[in-house]
């Protein structure tokens, strides 16, 4: 990593263990510490800008008061605590970390749009430096969208590392020549690194073609003709056929001795008596009677 501070700057002590760090970043990378970005150059001091090939980010660097070891915690509208206990943070800003960096990151995307310069998506982190030998874990890392918070020292510099490899995963966009370009745009002419150290650092001269996608050439079917039968599949299909002529041979058999056997003993055939009806009795009929009538 290429690390670029003006000569003469007035950094802290907690920033300088933060350029030591960045001087052990081992991928290409462009860091620029203590920036004057704004409308009126000098309105805003940036702590650090850091290009990669793949993106840029704006870091707010700030170190510690007294030795400070615990879980962070961050509020959204309070003060920063580390175990229950306010975090002695050496900022003599008045804003919140979250709304310095939020501010930051903001003038140096209106920097480059100015210059013509599309920056992309624009990320941003506040870097902690604790003392050496001292622990400090937040609980969550992100801030807002786009925005985190890494810890890390010379001693410790694993979370920071791997916030500079991941911070932005999109294509290789940022040139030699478009960094040195986003150099003049931020202030930085005199001090900024040639094209050709950016170059041996590994920043490529021309961004690489995004993959197009072509369409491929699809080649009709070749019609599968079936192969012939082989000897076993032939001798198979033999004997299945032989059994089945066997088994309707013997079906008819047993058929034709079926009938022959019944005509030969036909059954006796059976009488039946239909009963006589019984005659039913004469209706009663009253007879009319006459007095002095006999048998009445």
């Amino acid at each position: 990593m290429l690390v670029r501070v003006k000569p003469g700057a007035d950094i802290s002590g907690a920033e300088q263990e933060f350029v030591d760090c960045l001087r052990k970043y081992p991928t290409p990378a462009l860091a620029l510490t203590d920036l004057r970005v704004g409308d009126n150059r000098g309105t805003r001091r940036v702590d650090a800008v850091v290009f990669t090939p793949r993106g840029l980010t704006v870091l707010h660097v700030l170190g510690f008061r007294r030795r400070q070891s615990g879980i962070l915690n961050i509020a959204a509208d309070g003060a920063w605590t580390i175990s229950d206990t306010p975090a002695d943070l050496d900022d003599t800003r008045t804003g919140s970390p979250t709304d310095e960096l939020e501010q930051s990151v903001f003038e140096v995307r209106s920097a480059l749009e100015r210059a013509l310069l599309d920056p992309g998506h624009v990320c941003g982190a506040v870097v902690l430096v604790p003392f050496r030998g001292v622990v400090v874990r937040p609980a969550r890392t992100n801030l807002r969208p786009g925005l985190d918070v890494v810890v890390g020292n010379v001693s410790d510099a694993t979370d920071l590392r791997i916030y500079l490899e991941g911070f932005s995963a999109g294509p290789r966009n940022w040139t030699a020549d478009r960094v040195v370009s986003a150099c003049k745009a931020l202030g930085l002419s005199s001090d900024a690194p040639s094209r050709d150290e950016l170059l041996a650092d590994g920043f490529e001269t021309v961004a690489p073609e995004s993959p197009t996608s072509i369409a491929r050439e699809v080649k009709p079917r070749e019609p599968s003709t079936p192969r012939p039968p082989s000897d076993a599949q032939r001798i198979l299909s033999w004997l299945i056929t032989a059994v089945a002529v066997v088994g309707i041979l013997i079906l008819v058999g047993v058929v034709a001795v079926a009938l022959a056997t019944d005509t030969a003993h036909p059954a006796p055939e059976r009488t039946s008596v239909v009963p006589s009806p019984t005659p039913s009795p004469a209706p009663y009929r009253p007879v009319q009677c006459w007095p002095f009538q006999p048998g009445c």
